[in-house]
């Protein structure tokens, strides 16, 4: 008899996918230029230059039986320290290479670092807007995710909630900043204020609360941003990053996990990870990717259209009447809709405009919208007529 748990989820497709698909659908219908599709977070810029010659150099120059033979369970060695050097010359810390473990992506690094740090019935916290695909991450592991409502007025923390939420059974809070799919950076005094929290509710309850933090979006900052590193401001953190945004490599799915030297246990976390991969499956990224990634550790993708993109469509869009808090970071916008049924609106955008975007209530939010501006700048300056005339059809 099939799983009828997974069964159910067949018919529970994400939102994001269900306006991706129409897409692509009335695209091979009308034509691709009767769709402009800012519904998914696919990086619209190319890999480095660097990063293919790098790949074209191993498959010249490595021997294959050692370039496409199987990766050490926890890691290449020197994938691991040059990941850990790269952290510590950025940002002032002080990892270790037995501190980092390679995924598949941010997604992998997640699902390592909550079985890492919760058993089946605890309790994780997240706040929104937040990322729809935390609840299958979280409840697969057998824990709860608890989510804390959003600061409406910046997208920071609504620390007034969150305290109301906290109890002896929260083992981690994950958090994502830049946020998807709100643009939002959290601030120093945002992270310091959280920091603080965990700290005395920890010595509260007598255990460790681990601070997960979903990075994938870290490099994709805008100019005069505060942001700063979360890990060096709390100790018991673990950072989840994936290269896929940075270096426009959503399709490699390669990361990794970055225990924070000074969380407790912190020597055991990696090593645990490697016995998460034998229930999970993972068994590591592929060894071509790891070697790659060593050789464009510090570079990213030219990541400029996407603050360019930023500022074309806040301007034009706060014009018209949207209501948005800038983002600065990402590539994600999350105006307000004009009615409250974001739904609604969403659908009356990709059916009658071809004008593709995704309601907010999966993020948590109703009533907003994300705008996935990771196109060309010609999409934007041809979506803007267009998100005037839906705006005025429901004024």
């Amino acid at each position: 008899m099939i799983n009828e748990f997974y069964k159910e989820m067949t018919g529970k497709e994400s939102v994001i996918r269900q306006f991706f698909d129409y897409s692509r659908k009335r695209a091979a219908e009308l034509g691709s230029d009767s769709v402009l599709n800012f519904s998914i977070g696919n990086p619209s810029v190319p890999a480095p230059q660097a990063l293919t010659d790098a790949m074209t150099d191993l498959l010249k120059t490595v021997d294959p039986v050692v370039l496409h033979g199987y990766s050490p369970t926890l890691g290449q060695p020197t994938t691991k320290k040059i990941i850990a050097d790269s952290l510590n010359r950025r940002f002032g810390m002080n990892y270790t290479p037995e501190m980092i473990f390679p995924t598949s992506g941010a997604a992998g690094a997640l699902s390592h670092a909550l079985r890492a740090v919760t058993k089946p019935g605890d309790e994780v916290i997240t706040f929104a807007p937040y990322f729809p695909e935390y609840i299958p991450y979280v409840t697969g592991t057998g824990a709860k995710l608890s989510v804390v409502p959003a600061d409406l007025n910046g997208f920071q923390i609504n620390f007034e909630k969150f305290e109301e939420l906290l109890n002896p059974n929260v083992q981690a809070v994950l958090i994502n900043s830049p946020n998807n799919p709100s643009g939002i950076v959290y601030t120093t005094e945002t992270i310091d204020k959280l920091a603080s929290i965990l700290y005395k509710k920890q010595e509260e309850y007598g255990h460790e609360i681990f601070l997960i933090t979903d990075e994938p979006y870290r490099e994709i900052i805008f100019k005069g941003t505060d942001s700063p590193f979360v890990s060096a401001h709390y100790d018991n953190s673990i950072m989840c990053y994936s290269f896929s945004k940075s270096l426009s490599l959503p399709g490699e799915r390669i990361g990794y996990l970055a225990v924070n030297p000074k969380a407790k246990d912190a020597e055991k976390i990696v090593p645990m990870c490697g016995q998460i991969s034998r229930f999970t499956g993972h068994n590591c990224p592929s060894s071509i990717m790891q070697f790659a990634i060593e050789r464009v550790i510090d570079m990213t993708a030219d990541l400029s259209i996407y603050e360019k993109n930023a500022d074309l469509l806040y301007n034009a869009l706060t014009e018209i009447g949207y209501e948005i808090v800038k983002p600065n970071g990402t590539f994600y916008m999350f105006p307000k809709a004009p009615i409250d049924d974001a739904n609604t609106f969403c659908w009356t955008a990709a059916k009658e405009l071809g004008l593709i975007i995704v309601p907010g209530d999966s993020f948590a939010c109703p009533g907003y919208v994300r705008i996935s501006y990771c196109v060309p700048t010609e999409t934007v300056e041809r979506s803007i007529p267009l998100f005037k005339k839906l705006f005025e059809m429901f004024k």
